[in-house]
Parts: structure tokens; sequence; C-alpha cells
């Protein structure tokens, strides 16, 4: 949905960080055999889960454009899932201004998009399976086009009418949405105390023709594009607004579903925005699948912002919603922009902040977002005049490949490693660097400072020389193409950590 207009502060496109920055090792003497240097990633036949749990959130980046990311990036460094833009045909605006949101608003369930053709589509998810990457799809199901739009024109072609409310592929017409004052109390449909549930649930959400999910002919329809997706592969849904569809709904949806292709349910990821208590608090939803982690974001932003030594006790007890239940994540599309959470603006601070929660381990499918440059709230993808998204090009500052930075796609391989351990070793200088392990599998260390940190660690990891996976590729021969460190007998290790900058090694 279209969030809050905003206007972020001015800064570099990227991170990246240079060979100036690029650690430098004080060797311990080493005590044992050398360990080999070995992929993170989990090796599959063609077209099975490779087990990871990690999902790469492409935002808005085109069919063509995810086939080839879970191809040649997503599938070899060990990513679980891809989530993709929502697939339904939607709006689209007069002229060659086409903003981000208008995928947000569907006017049919067939599959041609700004991404790309059904076919298309169809494509890309199987190009992901072989490569043991599962599906996720946005799933837009609580409400259609904004009643303020005077387009008749959609990507796909579908014929609707905004002001009758009638939408033609579905097919849906006026008594399929919520109305006043039979469901909305407020004759203008605004949502005007945000603390009401009727009014979340059965007002228009920002304007948007609000679906009358209590409706069992609209949950149908609903469970119907969804099962289509699933019968084409898709694994799972980020469902969108979720919170403004009542619980009971969405759960006879939910249970209307098939089973994904690879025998499993589908995984469902709610947004709840968070406010609101009782039946609008987050874990009133968590019956119906996970919820997606604004509170894990905003903790991200408060603490790299802050001071990160206090990540010690980071979890449940801060408040956030249980570690099964939280779907942990550093920015998403809607709080990149509104300022709510860090961004790919923040440079450093977002480069280690997506580190540690990969490492840290709380959280259900910790979500790494990759989407495109921006400068005012409402910009579009690169897209052609008519709105159709380009091929993502990760080589230019209009695209902000996040899943690629060396350091976090590395880490994947790391989070993976380290499943099941516990956090131990922990270190931290009362200030802005920490580190720690995951048991005997997985050892990090961030600074988050202006100052580089030297240290001799514990790394609980058994003797032997690693691969610095931050800023070196591992490969099968024991190679790595970067920087090694070298852990004694004891499980110590010394080493120099740069200023916004991190260390991780991982057997």
């Amino acid at each position: 949905m279209k969030p809050q207009d905003s206007t972020p502060t001015a800064a570099p496109p990227r991170q990246a960080r240079t060979a100036a920055t690029r650690l430098v090792l004080a060797t311990a003497v080493v005590a044992g055999a050398v360990l080999p240097l070995t992929l993170g990633a989990a090796t599959q036949a063609a077209g099975d889960s490779n087990g990871g749990d990690v999902i790469a959130n492409l935002f808005e980046w085109n069919w063509t454009s995810v086939a080839a990311e879970c191809t040649d990036v997503l599938g070899p460094k060990g990513y679980g899932a891809v989530q993709v833009a929502p697939p339904e045909d939607s709006i689209r605006l007069a002229g060659s201004t086409h903003p981000w949101w208008e995928v947000y608003q569907p006017v049919g369930y067939d599959l041609n998009s700004r991404m790309g053709s059904e076919a298309q589509f169809g494509s890309m998810v199987s190009a992901c399976h072989d490569a043991g990457v599962k599906v996720y799809v946005d799933a837009v199901i609580n409400h259609t086009s904004g009643n303020d739009q005077a387009s008749t024109d959609s990507y796909g072609g579908d014929t609707f009418d905004v002001s009758a409310k009638t939408y033609d592929q579905v097919p849906y017409d006026a008594s399929d949405f919520h109305a006043y004052p039979d469901d909305c109390p407020n004759s203008d449909m605004a949502i005007n105390d945000w603390n009401n549930q009727s009014q979340v649930q059965e007002c228009d959400l920002s304007n948007l023709a609000d679906l009358k999910t209590e409706s069992d002919d609209v949950r149908t329809k609903i469970a119907g594009y969804l099962n289509k997706l699933i019968g084409d592969g898709v694994d799972g849904f980020r469902v969108d607004a979720a919170k403004h569809i009542n619980q009971s709904d969405m759960a006879d949806i939910i249970s209307r579903l098939d089973d994904t292709k690879w025998g499993e349910r589908p995984y469902v990821l709610q947004e709840i925005a968070l406010g609101g208590s009782g039946n609008l608090a987050p874990a009133a939803f968590e019956g119906n699948g996970s919820v997606i982690g604004f509170d894990y974001a905003n903790a991200m932003k408060s603490q790299f912002q802050g001071n990160i030594a206090n990540l010690k006790t980071f979890g449940e007890s801060w408040g956030l919603e249980p570690s099964d239940k939280d779907g942990a994540m550093v920015t998403n599309h809607d709080t990149e922009r509104n300022g709510a959470t860090l961004n790919y603006k923040n440079g450093s601070q977002y480069t280690l902040a997506t580190e540690f929660m990969l490492a840290w381990g709380y959280g259900i499918q910790p979500t790494v977002y990759s989407g495109f440059a921006f400068g005012n709230s409402d910009d579009s993808p690169p897209a052609g005049t008519d709105g159709t998204v380009s091929d993502t090009d990760c080589s230019s500052s209009a695209w902000v490949c996040t899943d690629r930075v060396q350091g976090i796609a590395n880490m994947v391989g790391w989070h993976n490693a380290a499943q099941g351990e516990a956090v131990a070793n922990w270190w931290d200088n009362g200030d802005n660097a920490i580190a720690f392990s995951r048991g005997d599998k997985a050892w990090i260390a961030l600074n988050n400072s202006g100052s580089s940190v030297t240290q001799t660690f514990t790394t609980g990891l058994p003797a032997g020389t690693y691969c610095d996976v931050v800023h070196g590729d591992p490969d099968s021969s024991g190679d790595c193409s970067g920087a090694t460190v070298t852990v004694d007998a004891s499980g110590t290790a010394s080493v120099t950590v740069p200023a916004g900058d991190s260390v991780a090694l991982h057997q």
C-alpha cells in the first residue's frame, strides 16, 4: 500500500567497502590442522528446496531479473526463498509517471503485470525452484484499486470501473465491498479510529476499496487466486494489509489453500502495523502465521544509531514477538521511505544491522531487502514510459542489490552453518563493538564505531585457518579470495576490525 509521503535526506546511493577498509590481521599461532574453507550454501538436486530459510525480498524486480538472480546468486549463496512483487494485474496511471504503489492497487487476478507476463512469471518460479529457492508472493487481497483513481487502464488489460466497483476479470461488483453504513460507520469510508476493529477492518484503508472478506463468495475468489499461484509453484505469501482483514476471515481463506508443490503448507507472513491492542495487536494474528518484524526493524535502527553493546539481550525480553512468529527484517519498501527504519542510505549501519540479523538467530525467516534507489517516496522503479519495469542492473546506481553485497550474501551461508547453535562467547567494549559465536560453528565481530578495534577474541571455533566471509569468497577447494583468520588451539584469534566493518568466520 502507499505510505505517507516523505522525502528522505539525500545520501550516497549505496554503501561499498573499499580496499582501504579491509581488515588487517594479526595471526595467532596455529595449533592443529588447517580446516577446509567450505561453502556455506547447501547443495541440492535441481527442483528440490535447498533447506535454507533466509528470504531475499527483490522488491519490484521484473520476473526475468528474479529468475536470473535465483540462478546466479540466491541459490548458490544459500538463500532459502525469494519474495516477489504482487503479480496480479494492477491499475496503470495516465502519463509517463508510474509510482511504485500502482502494483498495490489490483484490478484483476490474472498474472500480467508491471513485472512481466504470466508466462514469464511461470518461468521465473521454475528457475528459482531449479536453484533450490522457494517463491513467496506479495498477495494484495484486502482491497482493489483506489476510489479516487480516474484511470481505466491496467498493465494486463483487465476491464474495471472504479466508481461502480466492478472488476470484470475476477469478477467483483459493488456487493463484494464494504460500504457505509452497513459495514463502515463513516460516510467517507475513512478509518477515523485506529483502535476500533470494525473501522480498521471494514472501512477503506487509504481510500482503497475494501473487500468484504466475510463473504463466502469473496473468500472463494481470493482463495482461488492464491491456489492458482500455488499451482504455478508458489510456496507462500506475504499478505499485504493483513491487519485490515478480520482474523477469522483470513483463517478461512488459509484453510482453503492447497499444499505447495514441495508438499508443505504455504508460508504466511502477515503485514501487521504496530499499534493497537487486543484484536489489533500483532499477537492477535499469530494464529494465521508469522508477522512482519516491524518491532525488530525499529530495534535495529535504534541500536545501530546508538549503542550496539545493548544487543547482548536482544530478543523477546525486549517486547518483541516470539522468535517463531517475528519475521525478522532491517527494512522494507514502506519503512525505508518513511524513515522508520534503516535503509541503504545509512551506509555501514544498514549493512552491519543486516549482518547482525543473519548472525543472531532471533526471528523466523529473516529477510534481506533489495530494491531500487529513490529520491522521493513515490518514485518508480526503473521502467519504460509505459511503466513496465526494466531489467535489474546491479552495476547501476538505480538499483540497490543488497542481497549481492559480499558480506551479506556470504553471511547467508554463515547463518545456515550456525542453525541450531546458541549464542556464546559474547564480547563487547561497552560501546559500539561486539562479537559472539554460535556454538562452535560460527563467529562474528561487528564494529559500528568510527575507529578500528583490535582484540584477541574467544571465537569458540576449533583450531585452524578460516576465510573471513565478509571480505572473501570461500570455495570448495579450500581457497579464499580474501583475508583469512587463524584460530589457535584455545579457540582465540587476534583480529583488527576496521571502523564500520565486520569479520565473520564459520565452519
